[in-house]
C-alpha cells in the first residue's frame, strides 16, 4: 500500500532542516515585528522562521539574503525564534499584532503554526503564488475554497540520519531489522555510545520519533489511518499499531538505544552527540545530514530509514513539512508577495534545496546521502508527516509530552493514547 506514488515534486524538491516538526540544527532568537516601505524604490518587509542552533545558516535565511541579493533595493529583517517554542510565540506575536510580515508555517492544521489552523482563526492571508508548487494530493493541506494560504518550500524524508564516519570507526553497520537493532543498541551503550541521540526534553524531537517509528506499524498497513480516526472507525488506544509504535521506545530505552540521560536533554545533544562522536544516529528531517556534512566536512552523514517492526516492511515519511505565509496583517504585504512569488519559482525553490539539502524524486540517489532510502522513494512507499492530517495541535502535543512521560517512566503506553484521543476531540 502506497500513498503519494510518484507525486509531482515541488520543483526541486527541497526542505528545511528544522524539526516538524521536527526538527534541527539552525539559528537563535530574534525580534518580532518589522519596518515599513520607504521612499525612492526601497523596500522593507520581515521573515520570521524556527531555529534551534545559532552556529549554522538556517534555509530560511539563506532564502531572504539571495533574494537581497538579486534585489538590492530590498531589506528583510530576519526574526528568528527559537524552534521549541516556535509555535507560541509566533501565535502571541499575531494576536498582538506585532508579527512578521511573513513566517514559517507547516501544512495541514496538526501543529499551531500549521496553516489551515491559522487560517481558521483569521491570522493569515491568501497569497498569489504558491499553487505551483503545492504536491499533488496535499491540495487541502494548503488551501481553503481554492485559495492558497501558503508557499510549500520542498520535499524532506523524514526518518533518521547516521554519522558514517563514526559507525565505521565503531565497527558497527546499521541495524536493517529490529531485533538486530536493540542487540546492537544494548553493545554500543556497553562502549560508552548509543546508537541514536534523542532530545528527550524537548516534545518536538519525541514526537517526531514517534511517529517515525509509527510509519511501518501503522501507515505502511493503512496509509488512510488518519481518515479512519476521523470517520470514528478506529482511535489510538484502540489501535494495535500505534501501541507497538510507544511499546518500541519503552524498549528502545530499555536497552540502551538513547543517551544517558536522554530525559533532560535539548536539541543540542543531538547536535554534540553526532559530530562528537558519542552517538552514530538520530531521529531528524534529511536536511539535517546535509547540514551536518557542511558543518563537519571530515565527517560523512547519510539518510537512513528506521528499521521496520518485526514482520513488517520499510516504510517511510515524505512531505513537504515547510512552507511560509503571509501576515494578515502584514505592513509590508506588496514587498512580501514579491517575496512570496519569487520562493515559489525555480529560482527560489533551487535556493532552498541548496541550503537544506532535498529529496530529488525520479532522479539518481544511488550516489546520493539519500541512496539508503531511494526505493522507499522512488517506490512511493511513503505518507505524508501524519500530524499534518490530524484535527488540532494538540494531539502532536499530547504525543510529544507523552513520550517523554515514557521516557521517566511516568506515563504508560496506555495513558499516552488515551491522551491523544482526547486531544483529538
Amino acid at each position: 500500500m502506497t500513498q503519494h506514488r510518484r507525486s509531482r515534486v515541488i520543483r526541486t524538491g527541497v526542505f528545511a532542516a528544522v524539526a516538524a516538526g521536527a526538527l534541527i540544527l539552525a539559528g537563535c532568537s530574534g525580534t518580532g515585528g518589522g519596518g515599513s516601505s520607504s521612499a525612492g524604490g526601497k523596500e522593507e518587509f520581515s521573515l520570521a522562521y524556527g531555529v534551534v542552533n545559532s552556529a549554522t545558516t538556517t534555509s530560511f535565511k539563506a532564502l531572504a539574503e539571495a533574494y537581497m541579493h538579486e534585489n538590492p533595493n530590498v531589506t528583510i529583517t530576519l526574526n528568528e525564534i527559537p524552534n521549541d517554542s516556535y509555535a507560541q510565540t509566533l501565535t502571541t506575536q499575531l494576536n498582538a499584532g506585532n508579527a512578521s510580515d511573513v513566517f514559517q508555517t507547516g501544512p495541514g492544521s496538526g501543529q499551531g503554526s500549521s496553516i489551515l489552523t491559522l487560517q481558521k482563526a483569521g491570522l493569515i492571508a491568501p497569497v498569489p503564488a504558491g499553487t505551483n508548487v503545492i504536491p499533488a494530493g496535499s491540495e487541502s493541506q494548503f488551501q481553503v475554497d481554492g485559495k492558497t494560504y501558503g508557499v510549500a518550500l520542498g520535499l524532506t524524508y523524514v526518518g533518521g540520519i547516521l554519522n558514517d564516519t563514526t559507525a565505521n570507526t565503531a565497527g558497527v553497520t546499521y541495524p536493517t531489522d529490529w531485533d538486530t537493532l536493540i542487540s546492537d543498541c544494548k553493545s554500543i551503550a556497553g562502549g560508552g555510545k548509543s546508537l541514536y541521540a534523542l532530545a528527550g526534553a524537548m516534545a518536538p524531537n519525541t514526537g517526531l520519533t514517534a511517529l517515525i517509528l509509527s510509519a511501518t506499524r501503522v501507515y505502511a498497513d493503512n496509509p488512510n489511518w488518519n481518515q479512519d480516526r476521523t470517520d470514528g472507525k478506529t482511535t489510538f488506544a484502540g489501535s494495535q499499531g500505534w501501541k507497538d509504535t510507544l511499546q518500541a521506545i519503552v524498549d528502545m530505552n530499555k536497552a540502551g538505544c538513547f543517551q544517558k540521560g536522554v530525559e533532560g536533554a535539548g536539541f543540542d545533544a543531538i547536535t554534540n552527540g553526532l559530530l562528537q562522536g558519542t552517538a552514530l544516529a538520530a531521529f531528524v528531517p534529511s536536511g539535517a545530514a546535509a547540514d551536518l556534512n557542511r558543518q563537519a566536512p571530515d565527517q560523512k552523514f547519510s539518510i537512513q530509514t528506521v528499521p521496520p517492526a518485526p514482520g513488517g516492511k520499510d516504510f517511510g515519511i515524505v512531505g513537504a513539512d515547510y512552507a511560509i505565509s503571509l501576515n494578515k496583517a502584514a505592513k509590508n504585504a506588496d514587498a512580501a508577495n514579491k517575496f512570496l512569488d519569487w520562493a515559489a519559482s525555480d529560482a527560489g525553490q533551487k535556493v532552498f534545496a541548496d541550503a537544506a539539502g532535498s529529496v530529488p524524486i525520479g532522479s539518481d540517489l544511488s550516489k546520493t546521502i539519500y541512496a539508503p532510502v531511494a526505493d522507499i522513494i522512488n517506490n512511493g512507499d511513503y505518507v505524508p508527516l501524519p500530524l499534518t492530517g490530524w484535527p488540532n495541535p494538540g494531539v502532536y502535543d499530547a504525543l510529544g509530552s507523552g513520550v517523554q512521560g515514557l521516557l521517566t517512566g511516568q506515563k504508560s503506553v496506555d495513558d499516552v493514547l488515551k491522551a491523544m484521543d482526547t486531544a483529538w476531540g
